[in-house]
């Protein structure tokens, strides 16, 4: 997986200042615990912090490529030609591996790295739309002195740059990399602040003033000129070929099994996410099969599964949260014959104030779901102890309709984005009066929608109501999603653990978003063509099983230390947190029974603690 940062100034040389590349290098250290490398040369400095996943002892990195000759790591003086620098798989390699072979390229390793390298030497920035997978990476042109940074299409790998006073740029895996130059402060802005507070989730602008993301399925290219940014790729309305239910049903089996098969891939041990729904259950037995399928009959997966310990007597559900998810997944593990595990945690574990700073730090940001963030952490560590990658059913439920706004009529005819009716911004964080005055959050969630929505592509002669579907999925899927994929790499990156996300291979979404409707909903049910594309691969009580949000504890004694932490919180940073929030809301949450406090307002107070932890550790200059 690993991170990368960079460098680049065409006044001030990089490779007069080493110690900036390496510090910078350094704010990586967890995305990358195998190995550590920079390059420097005129111009630009890239650094590289590796997870092995592949090619284990010949695919470090800054690889280096000169207009003739093998690839090779340097830290030293700039061979002329490319270097790179590269996190992610992409788990097409082979297939280009052996046409660029057949173009005359030559290759020293096994690693999809230099298959990215060589890819570059031959097509440019048209490599990228060759690249099936998650990945970021930097590719410096030392001869054209440009610097070529690509994001994958969903988005699974992040990659965020900023310019430098003298007109340069610094780049990085996390904006942590960036604050790690003496040029770039952490800063946030009211639009920040909106951008954070308003829970629209997108791309471009981020909560760090003059921080930008890559776009999913974006490239940036920079020179002397400046920065130019474009899209290779995005959700596009086609016409569905297929006839029937069956062969659409066929056609997802099909995709899926092919997105599973190439991820399998690795030199480490591997292992699945399993939580007892149909998106895992589905993704985890097709892992199985094909494992089965190359190391013979006796081969086991192992597969995980996270809990709490009051679960099982506390349980209590909610708009998100419909059962308890351990049961079925042990069911699951051994319907499959997966060698199943769970990570019991309990509220001691969950409230330990290093857990929440290390939490906060792999975020960069105060804006988290809590209990919920510090379990998947502590999960991450305990599969980390055994494996290096594991495979996780996230983005099914955009891909296949799997939320109840795909679902509810008020939802569907509400003018705003459909997970607001669940967590508003004051349910994110009761801000101050006088800067909810400044911000208006309300009328920039507005605005950011009918953008969206100017963005959703239709075919002509839709319905309304497939129109309106659409645009469903693709806020799901652009928006949504992509702060599920933040949280995701962010906290299992921190552990050093790799998770790989099948369902947002792009050609399964492409066939997906351009699907009837009526396919999807075809037995009266939310992810009926996921249903039935996974028939004989879950029990029954698995396969119909009602949508299941990630758990949360239930235990008093959680919610209890939680409005401990919360009141240390208001006097916390100084005093900064009260300049912040809405002291009067917070307070109502301090005086509500353990056992009483709802979910919702629970998670006012899960993020005043984290605003106070991010204020603390940080230390960013506010501005309005």
């Amino acid at each position: 997986m690993c991170g990368i940062t960079g460098w680049i100034s065409f006044g001030a040389d990089p490779a007069h200042r080493p110690h900036v590349i390496e510090r910078m290098t350094a704010a990586l250290a967890s995305r990358g615990p195998d190995g550590c490398g920079v390059w420097r040369g005129p111009h630009a400095a890239l650094g590289h912090r590796r997870l092995a996943v592949l090619d284990i002892e010949d695919g470090a990195q800054p690889m280096t490529a000169g207009t003739a000759g093998a690839p090779r790591t340097t830290g030293g003086p700039a061979p002329a030609g490319v270097v790179l620098s590269y996190s992610g798989e992409v788990y097409n390699h082979h297939e280009l591996r052996s046409e660029l072979r057949s173009l005359g390229r030559e290759f020293t390793t096994r690693s999809d790295t230099e298959v990215v390298l060589r890819g570059y030497q031959e097509w440019g920035a048209g490599l990228a739309e060759r690249l099936e997978g998650m990945y970021a990476f930097a590719v410096w042109d030392a001869e054209a002195r440009r610097l070529l940074l690509v994001r994958d299409r969903m988005g699974v790998k992040p990659l965020y740059y900023a310019r430098t006073p003298d007109g340069g740029l610094v780049f990085g895996s996390e904006p942590k990399a960036l604050f790690a130059h003496p040029d770039c402060a952490p800063r946030v802005d009211a639009q920040g602040l909106r951008e954070a507070y308003g829970l629209v989730f997108g791309t471009g602008a981020t909560l760090w003033a003059g921080v930008r993301e890559v776009p999913p399925g974006g490239l940036l290219l920079f020179d002397r000129e400046g920065p130019a940014e474009r899209l290779y790729w995005q959700l596009t309305a086609r016409p569905h070929d297929d006839a029937d239910l069956a062969a659409t049903t066929a056609g997802v089996r099909q995709r899926l099994e092919h997105a599973v098969r190439t991820q399998l891939e690795a030199d480490v041990p591997r292992c699945s996410l399993l939580s007892g729904g149909l998106d895992s259950t589905v993704v985890t037995a097709l892992l199985a099969d094909e494992l089965r399928r190359r190391e013979g009959p006796g081969a086991r997966l192992r597969s995980y599964a996270v809990d709490y310990s009051d679960q099982a007597e506390r349980f209590t559900g909610d708009v998100l949260r419909t059962g308890h998810d351990a049961p079925y997944a042990v069911e699951a593990g051994a319907f499959i014959g997966t060698d199943h595990h769970t990570v019991v945690l309990d509220p001691q574990t969950l409230l330990d104030p290093g857990h929440r700073a290390a939490v906060v730090a792999a975020r960069d940001s105060p804006i988290g779901v809590g209990d919920m963030d510090t379990s998947l952490y502590l999960l991450f560590g305990k599969i980390k102890e055994h494996s290096t990658v594991a495979v996780s059913g996230e983005a099914a439920d955009e891909v296949f309709g799997g939320y109840p706004w795909f679902h509810d009529p008020a939802a569907l005819a509400a003018p705003t984005f459909p997970w607001l009716r669940v967590t508003s911004d004051e349910a994110a964080m009761p801000l101050h009066p006088d800067l909810a005055a400044t911000l208006r959050i309300g009328e920039f969630q507005r605005d950011t929608y009918r953008t969206a929505l100017a963005a959703v592509p239709h075919l002509d002669g839709e319905s309304p109501a497939r129109r309106r579907q659409r645009e469903m999925q693709h806020l799901s899927l652009t928006r949504w999603l992509r702060q599920l994929l933040h949280r995701k790499d962010r906290l299992s990156m921190a552990q050093g653990l790799e998770v790989r996300v099948p369902y947002c291979d792009h050609r399964l979404v492409e066939y997906a978003v351009n699907t009837p409707w009526d396919l999807h909903r075809h037995d009266g049910r939310e992810k009926s063509l996921l249903r039935a594309a996974g028939a004989g691969l879950a029990p029954r009580s698995v396969l119909w099983r009602a949508k299941n949000h990630y758990p949360a504890t239930h235990h008093p004694d959680y919610n209890r230390g939680l409005q401990d932490l919360a009141r240390q919180a208001l006097d916390a940073a100084g005093g900064r947190v009260r300049d912040l929030v809405d002291v009067r809301v917070i307070t109502a949450g301090l005086a509500t029974e353990p056992e009483r406090l709802e979910w919702g307002h629970r998670l006012r107070l899960e993020r005043v603690v984290d605003l106070a932890l991010w204020l603390d550790r940080y230390r960013p200059e506010i501005t309005m």
